[in-house]
C-alpha cells in the first residue's frame, strides 16, 4: 500500500553513491583547508621540509582529520577504515610492504650508481657512529637503522595520510562510482604534494617542473600498489607500512647516499618513476576485487592499470 497522497511527489531515497559523494565533499573541503594552512606555512618558510617537522606532521595528518570529520558529520562509523590485520593474507601483505622499499632501492639506486647516472656516497654521519666505517658498511648500517627504528617513527606520520587516502578517499571514490577510482585517488595524493615539489622544498631535482611531472608518475605507481594491498586484504595496515617504510628507507638511506640531486633517482627520478610503474603493473595490471575489511565479501571490482 502506498501511503503518499495522490499527485504529491515522493522524496528520492539517497543511495550509497549519494552518501559517498556527500562524504567526499566534506573530506575534500577539510583537506583543502588544512593543507592550505600547513603548506602555506611551509612555503612561506622557504626551508626544506625536514627543518619543519611539526608542520610536516600536521600536514600528513590532515587527510586523517578530514576523514574523521566526514565520518562524524554523516555518522558513518569507523569500521571500514579498517584497522584489522586480516590474518595470514594481511601479514603477508605487511611483510611485502616492509621488504619492497629496500629491495626497490637496492635495484634502482644500485643501477643508477653503477652506471654513473647518480653518484654514490654515504655521509659520514659521525653522530650515529658511522664515520669510521667504509661506504658499503655505512649503507648497510643506515639500512638497518631506517628499516627498524626509522620505519617505526615514520609509521606515525604515514598513518595520518593512509587513514585518509586509503582508509577513506579510496573506498568512497569506489562507492561514489567514480570511474577508475584507484587512478583518481593516486592522482589526488600525488597532486597534493606538488606545491612543495615545485617550490624546491621536497623531492625536487635540478628541474622543478620536470621533477613535479615525474613525481606524479612515481606516486601514481606507488598509489596503485598501496590500493591493491589495502583493498585485497581489507586492511589499511599494509598501506601504512609501505608508506612509512618507503619514507624511512628511500629518503633516509638511499637518497642521502646519493651525493647530488639527479633526474634519475629520488622520488622525482625517472628510474624510480619507471620502476614504481613496473611494480604496479606486475601487481595491478588487471582489475581486482575490493574488500572494505578482512573476511568480508568484495563490494566492488576495480580496474587495474590496463583496465
Amino acid at each position: 500500500m502506498n501511503d503518499s497522497e495522490p499527485g504529491v511527489p515522493t522524496e528520492p531515497v539517497p543511495t550509497r553513491a549519494d552518501a559517498a559523494r556527500n562524504g567526499l565533499l566534506v573530506f575534500f573541503a577539510v583537506v583543502a583547508l588544512g593543507s592550505g594552512v600547513f603548506q602555506g606555512l611551509l612555503l612561506r618558510s622557504g626551508k626544506p621540509i625536514g627543518e619543519s617537522p611539526g608542520l610536516v606532521y600536521g600536514l600528513m595528518w590532515t587527510p586523517a582529520v578530514a576523514s574523521l570529520v566526514a565520518r562524524l558529520v554523516f555518522r558513518e562509523g569507523f569500521r571500514d577504515v579498517s584497522f584489522r590485520l586480516g590474518g595470514r593474507a594481511g601479514w603477508r601483505a605487511i611483510g611485502f610492504a616492509w621488504l619492497l622499499p629496500p629491495v626497490f632501492g637496492a635495484v634502482v639506486y644500485g643501477l643508477a650508481w653503477m652506471t654513473g647516472l647518480a653518484s654514490f656516497g654515504v655521509p659520514a654521519l659521525a653522530d650515529v657512529g658511522l664515520s669510521a666505517l667504509g661506504q658499503a658498511a655505512r649503507l648497510a648500517t643506515l639500512l638497518g637503522i631506517t628499516l627498524t627504528l626509522g620505519s617505526v617513527v615514520s609509521l606515525v606520520s604515514a598513518a595520518g595520510e593512509e587513514i585518509g587516502w586509503r582508509g577513506y578517499l579510496l573506498t568512497r571514490l569506489i562507492e561514489a562510482e567514480v570511474p577508475r577510482p584507484v587512478l583518481v585517488s593516486s592522482l589526488v595524493w600525488a597532486l597534493w604534494h606538488v606545491p612543495l615539489v615545485v617550490s624546491g622544498q621536497y623531492a625536487a631535482g635540478p628541474n622543478r617542473i620536470l621533477s613535479a611531472a615525474v613525481f606524479v608518475v612515481t606516486v601514481v605507481g606507488i598509489g596503485f600498489t598501496m590500493a591493491y594491498l589495502r583493498l585485497t586484504t581489507g586492511s589499511v595496515w599494509p598501506a601504512v607500512v609501505l608508506h612509512g617504510v618507503w619514507n624511512a628507507v628511500i629518503q633516509g638511506a638511499f637518497d642521502v647516499s646519493t651525493k647530488a640531486p639527479s633526474i634519475w633517482v629520488g622520488e622525482a627520478g625517472i628510474l624510480v618513476a619507471a620502476a614504481s610503474l613496473a611494480v604496479a603493473w606486475a601487481l595491478v595490471r588487471k582489475g581486482f576485487a575490493a574488500r572494505r575489511a578482512p573476511g568480508e565479501e568484495p563490494f566492488a571490482t576495480v580496474p587495474g592499470l590496463s583496465g
